[in-house]
């Protein structure tokens, strides 16, 4: 599909990151088993978003826990590094020592990430203190805590962004133009990389990007609930330049009230549950052009008729 078109505005940007964060469950489901972090740090200098995917089957019965702390540790994690990047802000001499610190800091968050689970399961056990076939006595099952991970360190000069697992993040430039910077391709089914596994971060993919010509008006990260509620990809890239259109047009705290509303939507033809984080350059919204309104309103209608997500 493609996203609404949306009036016509003067935008006047007025530094830092707005939040954009919503999440559903999933049609038919108790309890989501998403999570998700959105926050401006460094007094709005930089934005720091995670979304986690906890995978939800019977062998996973806790990873709704997993995707909890995750966002949680990869937060905690986060903040310290994001005002790093701020202080170094332009100084490129400091910037291989934010690559290295980036380097790290998936490390980290796994460790942080499997202390919660082994202190848990300690308290807990997930399989009622039984020693599981094949394990040494020690061992612990972490596969019931099982979560995907994504996260993004965002200022006005650059980008730092992880991901484990499936789970989308775009960035969209000014001119519109969306782009997937840790994409993989299509989905291949529902397996995926977890935290749960035997060192994750040596599977955790990892993207830097200095802004030469300023920052882009948005990076979003959304669960994959969200894109396989698309008929392909490119309906999703849509949904992405859509809601920064709109932001741009409307303003983000219209957006925000409008956002768990197109997700329940989008919820609708996945079947999964669906969460949508996002920063974008903060802007003081004009006055419409009330001409393009009702364009605007028919190209929405077209859009719903076909099954899309809008």
């Amino acid at each position: 599909m493609s996203g609404p078109s949306t009036p016509a505005r003067t935008q006047v940007t007025t530094g830092g990151w707005a939040i954009l964060s919503a999440t559903v469950k999933g049609v038919g489901k108790k309890y989501s088993q998403d999570s998700c972090g959105a926050r401006s740090v460094a007094r709005g200098a930089a934005a720091v978003l995670t979304v986690a995917d906890g995978h939800g089957s019977a062998a996973h019965f806790r990873s709704d826990l997993g995707s909890r702390w995750a966002v949680e540790e990869f937060t905690a994690c986060a903040e310290g590094f994001a005002r790093e990047v701020v202080r170094v802000g332009a100084d490129a001499a400091g910037w291989n020592g934010l690559r290295a610190e980036a380097r790290r800091l998936p490390q980290q968050v796994a460790h942080r990430w499997r202390e919660r689970a082994l202190l848990h399961d300690c308290n807990s056990p997930a399989h009622g203190g039984r020693r599981l076939p094949g394990t040494a006595d020690t061992a612990r099952d972490l596969a019931v805590y099982g979560s995907t991970l994504i996260g993004a360190v965002l200022t006005e000069r650059m980008l730092f962004c992880w991901q484990l697992g499936d789970g989308d993040i775009v960035l969209v430039d000014a001119d519109g133009t969306p782009h997937t910077p840790l994409s993989t391709g299509p989905d291949m089914g529902d397996e995926t990389d977890s935290l749960c596994e035997p060192e994750p971060w040596r599977k955790m993919r990892s993207h830097w990007q200095p802004f030469t010509a300023g920052a882009p008006p948005a990076v979003l990260i959304s669960t994959d609930g969200l894109s396989k509620s698309f008929a392909d990809h490119q309906g999703f890239l849509d949904f992405a330049t859509g809601v920064t259109e709109r932001a741009a047009g409307q303003g983000v705290p219209a957006v925000q009230a409008q956002l768990a509303d197109w997700l329940e939507r989008a919820a609708k033809y996945s079947g999964d549950d669906t969460t949508f984080v996002g920063a974008l350059a903060a802007t003081a919204p004009a006055e419409p052009d009330r001409s393009a309104e009702g364009s605007a309103d028919r190209s929405a209608e077209q859009e719903a008729e076909k099954g899309t997500a809008w």
